[in-house]
């Protein structure tokens, strides 16, 4: 059985700087996942990620997703209606505001079935609250 593990774009910018301060704990994380587990992120995610690294490793990260590092799933227009209510929601509540890329794992977590996330924003992901009320599971 496969585990779908969800891909922050922190952590993709973490994994292809190597000056980032997270850069070796992501690694090491990424290279303790259980056997089985499947990387899965979003576009807006990888996008966020490519905007953030220097030009050399944003093309890094981008051939690594080419080769199959992590599996990009596509959302439809008719998703973000519902993308918009969980950034509305997270927004109103006075703390940072959710952005795409947050909302985007929000709906692939209830894609995929999962609550595994690997990110360096655990402050946002442990306040998020997928659609059934179930909290993230950051891994460590």
């Amino acid at each position: 059985m496969t585990l779908a593990v969800l891909l922050d774009a922190s952590v993709m910018v973490a994994l292809f700087d190597d000056n980032d301060r997270h850069h070796r704990a992501c690694v090491d994380r990424i290279r303790r996942l259980p056997r089985g587990s499947e990387l899965v992120t979003t576009w807006p995610c990888a996008t966020e990620a490519s905007y953030l690294l220097s030009p050399r490793n944003h093309l890094v990260l981008l051939a690594w997703l080419e080769r199959g590092g992590a599996r990009l799933v596509n959302a439809e227009s008719i998703e973000l209606g519902e993308w918009m209510v969980w950034m509305r929601r997270y927004s109103e509540q006075g703390k940072a505001l959710m952005d795409l890329a947050d909302a985007s794992l929000i709906w692939l977590a209830m894609k995929e079935d999962t609550r595994h996330i690997l990110t360096e924003d655990q402050r946002d992901f442990l306040r998020y609250r997928l659609p059934d009320g179930r909290a993230f599971e950051v891994l460590q």
